[in-house]
């Protein structure tokens, strides 16, 4: 009989100072001017200067039209990243803190920004229509796997965008499931959908004894030896390139880790990939699953930063799917537990019996 234990723990938040970034992307308005911003090189000069300076000046300096310079001023006034006093105009002291996320910040901009269309054209179709919805979104052109089994310049380009807009979300994603688990206890570590090696690199980061392997498509594999280059984890962290529909897992791993990837395969295949897994997990190993939850907007207005996540609504499901399917594989000890980030995300575990083959 299977020893079954679900922690249930609603919304808990764990530690997330860099969510403050989310207070500077609540519309469209308010994310189109910062981003105007830093092409101009507006937040460069604010950060670097000591007195920010007049407006009139900062258009100069930015080489903006002086009516547009100050409608942008107005708006990033109003939306809490610059503050002005006799004329001065300086960030605020929140903003300064989200630039500590630069990075995060940054991407988040650039992915709504790529998929508003998307949201802005084709939200009907995507409720009335899901398939032709993929078929025609930019969002499913930007992740295009099959770009992903050969070389060429066009791919390797087109792969490293999506890449690393995945890759500094996992950056502050992950510290939520080292919260949420305990890594400390196992040797080897195979991470299913690896993507750039980023979770594998923050869970090592946590459990100086543990090494991981990526297992992803061959050119995935191949930037992702590029990201964690130079890294002091490096040399704790391996690549396999290989392709999960078509062929099996390699063995000898105490703990196999799927990280935001089987929301991007329909149900059927998720279900498979997990049956690979618990076939290539060591006895007494554990299989984890860190993923996005179903969307929840009845009681809070989506932000901007979410329209990617908007857009993938039908691939999110509720932890409860793969707790049964953890149950009809016989796992033992399973838990889940929910996090909630920027939306809700949960981690669902489940251990191999001992004793079985």
């Amino acid at each position: 009989m299977t020893d079954f234990s679900v922690i249930e723990s609603v919304d808990w938040r764990p530690e997330a100072p860099h969510l403050v970034v989310d207070e500077f992307l609540k519309t469209l308005v308010d994310a189109r001017a910062l981003k105007t911003a830093f092409e101009l090189g507006l937040i460069d000069r604010l950060v670097r200067a000591r007195y920010g300076g007049s407006s009139e000046a900062l258009g100069r300096a930015v080489g903006a039209d002086r009516a547009g310079m100050r409608l942008l001023i107005d708006l990033l006034v109003a939306g809490g990243v610059i503050q002005e006093h006799s004329g001065d105009v300086r960030l605020t002291a929140k903003f300064r803190k989200a630039l500590q996320y630069r990075d995060l910040l940054e991407a988040k901009l650039d992915f709504a920004g790529f998929v508003l269309t998307d949201f802005a054209d084709l939200f009907t179709t995507m409720v009335r229509q899901p398939t032709n919805f993929m078929s025609q979104a930019r969002l499913f052109q930007l992740f295009d796997y099959r770009k992903c089994f050969e070389y060429s310049s066009d791919n390797y380009r087109r792969v490293r965008i999506w890449m690393r807009l995945t890759s500094t979300l996992t950056r502050y994603e992950a510290p939520a499931a080292l919260a949420a688990h305990d890594f400390s206890t196992y040797r080897r570590m195979l991470d299913v959908g690896g993507n750039s090696g980023e979770f594998a690199l923050r869970v090592c980061r946590g459990a100086p004894r543990l090494r991981a392997t990526v297992f992803d498509l061959p050119l995935v594999c191949e930037i992702g030896l590029e990201h964690i280059l130079g890294e002091p984890e490096q040399d704790r962290i391996g690549f396999v390139k290989g392709d999960l529909r078509h062929q099996d897992l390699p063995s000898g791993y105490d703990l196999i880790t799927f990280k935001s990837m089987l929301h991007d395969w329909p149900a059927r295949d998720a279900a498979a990939f997990l049956a690979k897994a618990i076939a290539a997990l060591e006895p007494g190993g554990t299989i984890l699953i860190f993923e996005r939850g179903p969307l929840r907007f009845r009681d809070v207005t989506a932000p901007f930063s979410l329209i990617p996540s908007l857009l993938f609504f039908n691939s999110y499901r509720p932890a409860s799917d793969y707790v049964a399917q953890f149950e009809a594989f016989g796992l033992e000890n399973i838990q889940a537990r929910d996090v909630f980030l920027d939306s809700p995300f949960y981690v669902v575990t489940g251990r191999k019996a001992a004793g079985s083959g």
